[in-house]
C-alpha cells in the first residue's frame, strides 16, 4: 500500500503564485514518477507536471502546454515527495489538484497512487 499526501492549495490572487507539495509513503520499492494532475468539473483529468524519478538526481520533467513557463515541478529534498510551483496564476487555473505517484512495491510489481486532492482558488 503506497499513499499520496497533499498539502499546500487554497485562495490565491490572479498573477499570484502558490506552492502544492506531495510526499508518497508506505512499501514503496522504486518510485517511476510523481506528478500532478487537475480535474476540473465536468472535465477530464488532465497532467500538468510530472517528473521521472530515474534521470539524474532531479528527474525529468514535462508540463502541459498550458502550464508550461508559469508552473515548476521538482523532487523534494526529503525522500519521495514532490512540490508544483506556481506563478503567474490564471483563473482557469482554479479547480481540484492531484498527486500521483507510481512505482514499485515489489521488483516486478507496479503501484499508482492518488492523494485526495488540493483545492485551487484563483480570486481577487
Amino acid at each position: 500500500q503506497v499513499q499520496a499526501v497533499e498539502s499546500g492549495g487554497g485562495l490565491v490572487q490572479p498573477g499570484g503564485s502558490l506552492r502544492l507539495s506531495c510526499a508518497a509513503s508506505g512499501n514503496i520499492f522504486s518510485i517511476v514518477h510523481m506528478a500532478w494532475f487537475r480535474q476540473a468539473p465536468g472535465k477530464d483529468r488532465e497532467l500538468v507536471a510530472r517528473v521521472l524519478w530515474s534521470v539524474g538526481s532531479t528527474g525529468s520533467t514535462d508540463y502541459a502546454d498550458s502550464v508550461k513557463g508559469r508552473f515548476t515541478i521538482s523532487r523534494g529534498d526529503a525522500e519521495n515527495t514532490v512540490s508544483l510551483q506556481t506563478s503567474s496564476q490564471k483563473p482557469e487555473d482554479a479547480t481540484i489538484y492531484y498527486c500521483n505517484s507510481r512505482g514499485y512495491v515489489t521488483r516486478c510489481e507496479t503501484i499508482n497512487s492518488w492523494g485526495q486532492g488540493a483545492q485551487v482558488t484563483v480570486s481577487s
